[in-house]
């Protein structure tokens, strides 16, 4: 059973699931978060959805890529977790399934490439209470309680 973190699931909502991979990228104490402007300003651990196809390993590169502008070395899995929301960006209802692994940033090859995103590093307690889902915040600690 993978641990529902965030909203309630609302009775009668069909939602569609939609994988995705993130990453806590941890570095000399410090932890690089993007801060997504838009549909709402939030501080988020970098990744984002998987595309019909790709492989998470793939998915995790190009999406912290796009949201940081950082190429990482991928370590281990820290664990899955779930929530239900509606994405403004895709007019849809979808259950999230959340993959965690711990990563570390290499290697910064520019500003992130996707639009309304900002790379941000902070102390690792200051990001712990800037991250904006309580899920991401769960897994951040988890990361950090480990890999610090």
């Amino acid at each position: 059973m993978i641990r529902r973190y965030g909203e309630p699931v609302i009775a009668g909502q069909r939602y569609k699931r939609r994988p995705g991979v993130y990453a806590a990228l941890l570095r000399g104490g410090q932890v690089l978060l993007t801060h997504q402007a838009q549909p709402n300003p939030e501080y988020q651990l970098p990744g984002g959805g998987i595309d019909p196809g790709e492989h998470p390993v793939t998915a995790l590169h190009r999406e912290v890529m796009e949201e940081t502008g950082w190429h990482i070395a991928i370590g281990p899995r820290l664990g899955t977790f779930r929530r239900f929301v509606f994405m403004p960006e895709y007019d849809m209802w979808a259950e999230k399934v959340c993959i965690l692994h711990v990563a570390r940033p290499v290697m910064r090859i520019g500003p992130p490439t996707e639009a309304g995103h900002t790379a941000a590093w902070m102390a690792a307690d200051e990001a712990l209470d800037a991250v904006a889902t309580e899920g991401e915040r769960a897994m951040l600690a988890r990361a950090l309680s480990r890999y610090r």
